[in-house]
C-alpha cells in the first residue's frame, strides 16, 4: 500500500533540502519526503561547483542576476554563517583583449547596483600588464559544502522531514488528485511533487510522460589545486570572456581552477527525441584532465600563478543552463508550476545556491492558489 505524503521532493541537492525546510517552516506542510538516488545528499552539482557565494560580480551583462545576488548574499551568509568562508581577499581582473566589458564598464556597473568595488593596485604586479586592463577588490565569499550539508540535515531532522537516500524514482503516474511515485524501494502518493534534480529534470519529465524542457548540458571539470605562497589568502577571476577563475574550495582545503574554455569537455541539448542521462554518461566518460591547458592560459595572465600545483584530482559534474542564458551569462531560476498540465507538479532548477530565496515567493503562490 502506498504511503501518502503532502509533498515529495525528488532531488537531494541544496535546493531540494532547503525547499523542504521552507515548506515545513513557512508553509506548515506536514508530511514532506525528499528522495535522493545517491548514497548521500548534496553529492552532485551542489558539491562539484566553485563553492562561490555570489555578490553579482560574475554577471556584469545581466542586471537581474547581479541584483538578485546582491540582495541574497547577506541573507544566505546570515542563515548559513557557520558554512560561509570569508578569510580571503577576492579580486576581479578585466582582460585587455577578448573581454565583453571594459574595466570602466565593470566598475561603473557594480557601483550603480551598490556592490563594493575598488581598484586594487596592490596586486597588479601579480598580472601581466599586457593582458589585464585593471584589477578590482570586491566582496565575495565561499562556502563549505560539508558544513552546509550537515546544517541542513540537522534542521530537517528537527522538522521531521523524511530524507531518503539510495532511492531512485522509476515511474511517475497521476491518480486523481495524487501523483504516484514508484521507486526502487516503495510507492508513494503525494499531492505536490517537486522536481529539483537539476541536470536530470527531463529524465523525470519523460518518466511522467511530459514534454521536455529545453536545456543545455555541459560535462565539466574543475581542477583542485594548491596555491603558491604569494597567492595564499587570495582568489581571482578574470572577466569577461574565455578566462579563468581561482576560488577556495573549503570542503577539501584546496582551491578550484576553472576556465570558461577548458572546464567544459563536451556539451549537448535535450530534445524531444533525445534526453541523455548525464550522470550515466559522466560515469562512462574517459576523464582526461584539461589542467595543462588551464594552467598554461592562467600563467599568461598571471605569471605569479606559475607555482600552482595540481592535486591530481578534479571535480567532474554535469552543468545545466537554460539555452537563452548563453548570450548574457545570466542565471535565472527555472520555475514551472503544474508543468505539462500535471496539477501541483513543479519543476525547479537554480543556477546558484545563494539565490534559493527567490524560489520561495513562487512556491508560496503555488501552494496557496
Amino acid at each position: 500500500m502506498a504511503a501518502v505524503r503532502d509533498t515529495v521532493i525528488i532531488g537531494g541537492g541544496f535546493y531540494g533540502l532547503r525547499i523542504a525546510q521552507f515548506l515545513r517552516e513557512e508553509l506548515s506542510v506536514q508530511k514532506v519526503t525528499v528522495l535522493e538516488k545517491e548514497a548521500d545528499v548534496m553529492q552532485r552539482a551542489s558539491y562539484n561547483n566553485q563553492a562561490r557565494v555570489h555578490n553579482g560580480y560574475h554577471y556584469p551583462r545581466s542586471v537581474l542576476t547581479a541584483l538578485r545576488s546582491r540582495v541574497n548574499l547577506p541573507v544566505f551568509t546570515k542563515e548559513f554563517e557557520e558554512a560561509v568562508v570569508c578569510d580571503f581577499d577576492k579580486y576581479y581582473g578585466v582582460a585587455t583583449h577578448l573581454s565583453k566589458v571594459s574595466a570602466n564598464q565593470f566598475q561603473r556597473f557594480f557601483e550603480r547596483i551598490g556592490a563594493e568595488i575598488a581598484k586594487a593596485p596592490e596586486v597588479k604586479h601579480l598580472f601581466d600588464p599586457k593582458f589585464i586592463e585593471d584589477v578590482f577588490k570586491v566582496k565575495e565569499y565561499a562556502f563549505n559544502t560539508e558544513v552546509l550539508k550537515k546544517r541542513l540535515l540537522r534542521t530537517l531532522s528537527e522538522l521531521n522531514v523524511d530524507v531518503a537516500t539510495s532511492e531512485q524514482v522509476l515511474e511517475i503516474m497521476e491518480e486523481g488528485e495524487y501523483k504516484v511515485i514508484v521507486t526502487n524501494k516503495r510507492t508513494l502518493k503525494t499531492k505536490f511533487l517537486i522536481n529539483t534534480t537539476y541536470s536530470s529534470i527531463n529524465i523525470l519529465n519523460k518518466l511522467a510522460r511530459l514534454p521536455i524542457i529545453p536545456l543545455k548540458h555541459e560535462l565539466t571539470e574543475m581542477c583542485l589545486v594548491k596555491l603558491p605562497p604569494q597567492l595564499q589568502g587570495k582568489a581571482f577571476t578574470i572577466m569577461c570572456g574565455p578566462f579563468f577563475s581561482i576560488m577556495p574550495f573549503p570542503a577539501k582545503g584546496l582551491h578550484t581552477l576553472s576556465h570558461v574554455r577548458y572546464t567544459p569537455h563536451t556539451e549537448w541539448y535535450d530534445t524531444d527525441k533525445t534526453v541523455r542521462d548525464g550522470h550515466s554518461y559522466l560515469e562512462q566518460f574517459k576523464q582526461v584532465t584539461h589542467f595543462p591547458q588551464m594552467f598554461a592560459d592562467t600563467k599568461r595572465y598571471m605569471p605569479s600563478a606559475a607555482g600552482i600545483e595540481y592535486s591530481g584530482k578534479s571535480l567532474w559534474e554535469v552543468k545545466t543552463v537554460l539555452p537563452q542564458s548563453e548570450g548574457d551569462d545570466s542565471r535565472p531560476i527555472l520555475y514551472k508550476a503544474h508543468y505539462g498540465g500535471l496539477k501541483n507538479y513543479i519543476c525547479i532548477m537554480g543556477g546558484k545556491v545563494d539565490n534559493i530565496y527567490d524560489v520561495f515567493r513562487e512556491l508560496k503562490t503555488t501552494y496557496e492558489s
